[in-house]
């Protein structure tokens, strides 16, 4: 397909498209002559993948080509292709840049406390660090125990996640990065709904 097909494919306006190929998000299609190029459906399959990362994960275009470069090139250890996946999608902003006085001393605790086997330079133990000061200047009341009763629902949800990983490293980290940004804002909501749904459920055997 030329490129106004691929455009009409994807919903992508042509200069868009051109830009995303200026700037290596989408990849070379096959030469025809000097001005033209056959696009094929991995160049489709690549802007609906660029789009979502963009439109519903909320990712800036610099990090969604870090998010392709994994994917290019994931490597083959299972276990360093997850943890790699992972860390496309962390803060940009750590500590230090802006985040000033957060000690990650608590979380560390509170994880090894909960037995959880989690990599001590991992980034998002700081994002749990600096999100949980949050919480506590906001005087919400969540303390270990609690922080547990979620980590014990939430490693629920990353058994169903880690178990619908396929085997291929370039599949694992698609899955991964791709899954984690768009099924987050599924979590968010269905979080949402079962609020309400206990809040009705509960006022309903309260009375």
């Amino acid at each position: 397909m030329r490129l106004a097909e691929l455009s009409a494919e994807t919903g992508v306006a042509i200069p868009t498209l051109k830009y995303y190929l200026r700037e290596g998000l989408l990849h070379p299609g096959r030469s025809l002559s000097r001005t033209q190029a056959d696009y094929d459906e991995s160049h489709v399959d690549r802007v609906r993948l660029v789009r979502a990362l963009s439109e519903v994960g909320g990712l800036s275009l610099a990090r969604i080509e870090q998010v392709l470069d994994v994917i290019t090139d994931p490597g083959t250890d299972r276990l360093h292709v997850l943890e790699a996946a992972q860390r496309t999608l962390a803060r940009s902003g750590r500590p230090g840049e802006g985040d000033e006085g957060v000690s990650t001393d608590r979380v560390r605790a509170w994880v090894e406390q909960h037995g959880w086997e989690i990599d001590p330079q991992d980034p998002f133990l700081d994002d749990l660090a600096l999100a949980w000061e949050a919480c506590d200047h906001a005087a919400l009341g969540l303390d270990e125990e609690r922080m547990s009763r979620y980590a014990d629902h939430v490693e629920g949800v990353a058994a169903v996640d880690v178990g619908t990983v396929p085997a291929d490293p370039e599949g694992a980290v698609r899955h991964v990065v791709v899954g984690t940004v768009l099924v987050d804002p599924v979590l968010v909501a269905l979080r949402r709904l079962a609020q309400q749904h206990v809040s009705r459920r509960t006022e309903r055997v309260g009375t």
